[in-house]
């Protein structure tokens, strides 16, 4: 029905409608089922978001490296405090993107939003909003919608595997999604929603994927953290009139270009970036006994 960004706005355009409902018709399409089904599915997918963006703040958990235990605990520790230089809004996406991923690493139950390695970004954004905005459940599972169609495109056109494009196309292509349904839920047009994700993209264009010993924990949840933040300031830049200069299909081209010129040693092998300092290797002998 779609693969590009300008395919989708002609659609938005020619039914005088939203991304979420275009998305909507894409699943008819593709499941046979009819959009009851497809919301059942969807409120299913965000419960699992919204229990992974607490649990770890409830309760710690024993991750396999051992790296980021606690960390979203503290996160929301120290926004309770009231004196931070971002604030509530931006340290309670920090500290959900932070739980999502302390859960990930402890083998508990996400959802990878495009990715495992990703799964606290879209989480984090859309709690942030619906806590921003009082959201209802029809206004959150419609972003959610907006964010699946714009990790479509990426997708389809370029990849959202850190072995294949680096962490640029995982938690790049997560903080687009999440910027995108952020402006929808401002009640910014389809077109604005593509700019954000635009912008949300361009600004880690080529970023590496560099897990310390393999594991999804560091640098990947500060990056699920900064990911969030870098959505939602993407979205506040649209909101504010500015405009990617490079449209959205041009961006998504681009990444994927770049993470193809990025050497094996820094698409997910943990041979390059921080996974190869020294400090690294202590962590990599001391979780798999490693020389």
């Amino acid at each position: 029905m779609f693969t590009s960004g300008r395919e989708l706005l002609r659609l938005c355009d020619r039914y005088n409608c939203l991304i979420s409902d275009i998305v909507i018709m894409k699943e008819k399409q593709l499941t046979d089922k009819d959009e009851r089904q497809i919301r059942e599915r969807l409120a299913q997918s965000l419960e699992v978001m919204r229990a992974s963006a607490k649990s770890a703040v409830e309760n710690p958990m024993k991750t396999v490296g051992s790296m980021i235990e606690g960390d979203a605990k503290r996160m929301d520790e120290y926004t309770q405090k009231g004196d931070t230089l971002c604030g509530d809004i931006v340290n309670f996406a920090m500290t959900c993107a932070l739980s999502c991923s302390e859960v990930n690493a402890s083998m508990g139950r996400i959802c990878a939003a495009p990715t495992a390695g990703s799964c606290g970004i879209v989480p984090a954004v859309l709690l942030t909003c619906e806590k921003r905005y009082s959201l209802d459940s029809k206004a959150i599972n419609d972003a959610l919608l907006t964010a699946s169609g714009i990790g479509i495109i990426i997708a389809t056109n370029a990849t959202v595997a850190g072995a294949e494009g680096g962490c640029q196309a995982e938690c790049g292509a997560a903080a687009a999604m999440a910027a995108g349904a952020a402006v929808q839920i401002m009640g910014g047009t389809p077109a604005q929603s593509l700019n954000a994700a635009a912008i949300a993209l361009k600004n880690v264009m080529g970023l590496v994927c560099d897990p310390i010993a393999g594991l999804v924990e560091s640098p990947c949840a500060k990056r699920n953290a900064s990911g969030a933040v870098n959505a939602m300031i993407s979205a506040d830049m649209t909101m504010s009139g500015i405009v990617s200069a490079i449209p959205f299909d041009e961006t998504v081209d681009a990444m994927y270009r770049v993470g193809r010129m990025l050497p094996m040693q820094l698409r997910e092998t943990a041979l390059g970036g921080v996974a190869a300092q020294p400090s690294a290797k202590i962590v990599e002998h001391r979780v798999f006994g490693t020389r």
